[in-house]
C-alpha cells in the first residue's frame, strides 16, 4: 500500500478531487492549514470517503511550518505497518501519468526520488542556499512575502553576515547540509529514518525551525549524509513545474496552453499548480489523457 500526503492551504474543491481522484490507488492522507476553514459538511465529506486528515499547523511561506506539516503527514501514514511508500504533494497538484502506471513504477522499488544539492554550492535569489540554515529567521511570525518581509530578510542577511553569526557551530551541526525541493517519493524505510533522526537530534530540529525555507533541507540533509541512503537518491522528483508567472502566479497557474508541454514531458508524474477558475479544462484532458 502507498500513501499520498497532500499539504492543502485552499480550494478545498480541488483538493476533495484530487484526493477522491488519487484514492482510487492509494491511501490519502491530507494536512490543511489552520487558516483555512473547513466547513462541518466538508468534514463529513472527508470522513465519508475515509480520507484521513489533519489540521494541526498555522503554515507560512518560507518557514518550518509548511516542514512540519509534512513531517506530520509521514508520522501518521507510518502508524500503518502496511504503507511502504510516501508521495508528498500539495493541494494544487494534479496527477499526469495513469495511476495504475504510477503505482507499479514504486512497487519493490527502493529508490529515493527528490531533488537535492549541497547548499553551499547553489545561489538563489543572488543568496546562498547555506545561509538560510546558517542564519536565523523568523517566519512563523513576520511575513516572508510582504514589502516589509523582503526588506527583513535582507537586513536579516546583513547583520547576520556583518556579525559572523553560525548558527552550525552554536547547535552542534556538523552534517553537511543539502537543499531541495520538498515535494518528494519515499520508500518506507527512508521515511521511518527521517522521523527518528527528528527525534533524536533536537538541535537539528532547531536549526530548521529558526531557518529559511526549512522544508526544502531536512528530508535532503539527513538522507545524504547517510551511506546507506545516499546511494539511492535519483535526483529527480516527476514533478512539472512552469517556473512562469501565469495568472499572477509564481510558479505558474497551469491551463490547457500548457497541456503539451505536460504530456511531452515522459518523466512527470504529477504536475502543479492547478486553480479550478483556470485549470479545469486542462484537468478534464489530462483525466481523460492518462485515462484517469
Amino acid at each position: 500500500m502507498q500513501a499520498v500526503l497532500i499539504l492543502a492551504h485552499k480550494n478545498f474543491d480541488h483538493v476533495a478531487r484530487l484526493a477522491q481522484l488519487m484514492q482510487r490507488k492509494f491511501e490519502i492522507y491530507i494536512h490543511f492549514d489552520t487558516k483555512m476553514e473547513l466547513s462541518a459538511s466538508e468534514k463529513a465529506w472527508l470522513d465519508e470517503h475515509h480520507i484521513h486528515y489533519i489540521q494541526e499547523i498555522d503554515v507560512h511561506w518560507g518557514s518550518w511550518s509548511i516542514g512540519q506539516a509534512a513531517r506530520r503527514l509521514m508520522e501518521l501514514a507510518m502508524e500503518n505497518p502496511e504503507i511502504t511508500h510516501v508521495h508528498l504533494i500539495s493541494g494544487q497538484d494534479w496527477p499526469v501519468m495513469n495511476l495504475d502506471e504510477m503505482y507499479a513504477f514504486y512497487e519493490g522499488n527502493d529508490k529515493i526520488y527528490c531533488r537535492y544539492e549541497k547548499a553551499a554550492d547553489k545561489k538563489l535569489a543572488g543568496e546562498m542556499t547555506l545561509w538560510w540554515q546558517q542564519y536565523y529567521f523568523n517566519y512563523d511570525t513576520v511575513n516572508r512575502r510582504s514589502v516589509f518581509g523582503k526588506f527583513y530578510h535582507r537586513a536579516l542577511l546583513y547583520g547576520q553576515r556583518l556579525l559572523h553569526i553560525n548558527k552550525f557551530k552554536k547547535l552542534g551541526i556538523t552534517e553537511t547540509i543539502y537543499h531541495g525541493a520538498n515535494w518528494c517519493d519515499l520508500p518506507r524505510d527512508a521515511v521511518e529514518y527521517c522521523l527518528t533522526y527528528m527525534d533524536q537530534h533536537p538541535n537539528f530540529v532547531k536549526m530548521l525551525q529558526t531557518g529559511c525555507f526549512s522544508d526544502e533541507f531536512w528530508v535532503q540533509t539527513i538522507l545524504c549524509n547517510n551511506p546507506k541512503f545516499m546511494p539511492r537518491i535519483t535526483g529527480d522528483f516527476h514533478r512539472f513545474i512552469k517556473w512562469e508567472k501565469q495568472h499572477d502566479s509564481f510558479p505558474a497557474v497551469l491551463d490547457e496552453r500548457d497541456y503539451k508541454a505536460i504530456v511531452a514531458d515522459k518523466n512527470a508524474q504529477f504536475a502543479r499548480k492547478f486553480d479550478p477558475q483556470y485549470s479545469s479544462e486542462l484537468m478534464a484532458k489530462l483525466n481523460e489523457k492518462y485515462k484517469n
